[in-house]
């Protein structure tokens, strides 16, 4: 496993076979972008919320510039998982997309003001 890869479980006991899981679906996010600093991952357990809801999953990126930050609630927790990959690469993506679009278009360029030069 990638170590920028984080992997927690919040009222509940990562068996590894779950655990291997998660690491497959999240290399898919590793692979994406090579600046990606951490991912972690948790995955909980919440019995108070209602039967389609009881599995969280929250996932943090910490990339240059702003976080990404996503989260997924399922029924069950590969579902969570699947949902919160998918969710997160779609935030990646963007981010990317924003970037090239910002550094070829030259509409996103806006110049500032001018200075005077001082004598």
């Amino acid at each position: 496993m990638d170590p920028r890869l984080i992997i927690r479980g919040i009222h509940l006991r990562l068996r590894p076979k779950l655990s291997d899981a998660i690491g497959a679906k999240a290399e898919r996010l590793l692979r994406h972008e090579d600046h990606l600093v951490l991912l972690r991952i948790d995955l909980e357990h919440d019995q108070t919320r209602e039967p389609g809801q009881a599995f969280v999953a929250r996932g943090y990126i910490e990339i240059r510039g702003p976080d990404l930050v996503a989260s997924v609630s399922a029924a069950e927790a590969s579902t969570a998982i699947d949902l919160l990959v998918a969710k997160l690469d779609a935030l990646l993506r963007r981010r990317h997309e924003r970037r090239i679009r910002r550094r070829t278009d030259p509409r996103a360029r806006k110049p500032g003001p001018r200075r005077e030069k001082s004598k």
